[in-house]
């Protein structure tokens, strides 16, 4: 018998799933994902580049459906999910799998949440979708890691397209045929270059990760179709952005192997591979009584890529989320690693500016991806040295419901929504029991 393509077989899965079935433990990711995917959106509501994004995109869109978060408007479901799904992964503040490197509820929340307030649809059909878009994306980007990203392609934007049109896929009600579908449509909608990390060019490509997810997804319901190996073929997806496939990573033990189930929430708005550096870097402070004066010099020790993201001059607070030299100087010397920390006036500070001078990075293969070591060089000659495993997030010393609600509130006063904020953390807590979007969306508007 023939083993089914990786669109079909992931397409079985969305179509066959029920939100009763899962266990109590799958079901409670799926709402932490989305009270951690809506804090970091509500956080950005006054940036200027989310801003623009909405003026942007406000002139062409349809029918004003689907709620803009924490911008007091609406526009159509696909217009509305490209600025949400911006202002998601804006600050680097967002989900993470930590296996690919996906933020992975940036590009699939949105859509997912646009279209079931367009047509009426309850909480636990959104939550459900979102969860079956996360693992959809988590699987198809497993499936081409690590060579897909080292080859320049976002894979945030890239495989997370996939994940937006399986959760709207699951939305619309789509059979398993017509998903599949949908997926196929989704792999000639994928983009997004790593070159263009420390630019707005990056928040475009989730964007359009997406909104090109519901839109792959509407074209299958009114009937378009792909190749069946769209994903796996040898001219297909994964082959012209990558290597060889994985197809037992994208489609092997569906419901049984989550990879939903090892999503992470960032304690600090930078790179996920920069946590382990903050973590050693405020334990090495704490070590020195405070006194970043004590310090001559630095070395930070990570594989690859924490090299290749990190290691880089800070020019503005793009880079600053992922710098290797920042993360250390606003730790070491701030004792503080906040959304402020990563900011322009930080950028701008001459003295963190000296000492970044003083950070010196340095490749160790045989730390594993997430890992750090850092090493201090004090004035009176000695050392002090931390390695960092498994930082404050990780699947290891995961954050607390507590401290993500705490995460959450401290975006919501950020975006103008202060006074929300319990409302709204009360209301994702227990959104699967809600017969509607409405409320939440009031309170998100």
């Amino acid at each position: 018998m023939t083993a089914p393509t990786v669109c079909a077989a992931l397409a079985d899965f969305v179509a066959a799933s029920r939100w009763a079935d899962l266990p109590a433990t799958l079901r409670h990711n799926a709402r932490r994902a989305l009270l951690n995917h809506l804090g970091c959106a509500i956080g950005v509501a006054r940036d200027p580049a989310v801003r623009t994004a909405l003026a942007v995109m406000r002139p062409f869109s349809g029918a004003a459906t689907a709620t803009v978060v924490a911008q007091g408007l609406r526009l159509d479901p696909m217009a509305a999910s490209f600025v949400n799904a911006i202002a998601s992964n804006l600050l680097d503040y967002d989900d993470t799998h930590l296996a690919t490197v996906i933020h992975p509820a940036a590009p699939v929340a949105p859509p997912v949440l646009a279209l079931a307030e367009q047509r009426g649809l309850s909480g636990a059909a959104a939550l459900h979708a979102v969860l079956l878009g996360i693992e959809v994306a988590c699987r198809v980007g497993l499936g081409v890691s690590p060579g897909h990203y080292a080859r320049g392609w976002h894979i945030t934007a890239s495989a997370g397209v996939f994940g937006a049109a399986a959760g709207c896929a699951r939305l619309l009600g789509l059979t398993a045929a017509q998903t599949a579908q949908a997926l196929g449509i989704a792999a000639s909608q994928s983009s997004g270059l790593v070159e263009n990390l420390p630019t707005a060019a990056k928040n475009v490509a989730v964007g359009n990760a997406a909104r090109n997810g519901m839109l792959a997804a509407l074209f299958a319901e009114a009937g378009y179709e792909a190749a069946p190996t769209a994903i796996e073929g040898p001219l297909g997806w994964a082959r012209a952005m990558g290597d060889v496939p994985d197809v037992g990573a994208m489609a092997g033990e569906l419901g049984t192997r989550w990879e939903a189930a090892r999503n992470t929430y960032k304690p600090y708005p930078a790179g996920i591979v920069f946590h382990a550096v903050i973590d050693a870097c405020l334990e090495l402070r704490e070590a020195i009584g405070g006194d970043a004066a004590r310090i001559e010099g630095v070395t930070v020790a990570g594989d690859a890529l924490l090299l290749a993201r990190g290691d880089r001059v800070v020019r503005n607070e793009r880079d600053a989320r992922v710098s290797i030299h920042h993360a250390a100087a606003i730790a070491l010397t701030l004792g503080r690693a906040g959304v402020a920390e990563f900011e322009m006036p930080a950028v701008d500070d001459a003295a963190l500016a000296r000492f970044r001078g003083r950070v010196v990075a340095q490749l160790d293969a045989s730390l594993p991806r997430g890992a750090a070591r850092v090493t201090l060089r004090l004035a009176d000659g000695s050392e002090q040295l931390r390695t960092v495993i498994a930082p404050r997030g990780s699947l290891e010393v995961p954050l607390s419901d507590a401290e993500l609600a705490a995460k959450f509130r401290s975006n919501a006063a950020l975006g103008g929504l202060e006074e929300r904020s319990d409302a709204l953390v009360a209301a994702l807590w227990s959104l699967d029991e809600a017969p509607s979007l409405l409320p939440l969306m009031r309170l998100l508007a």
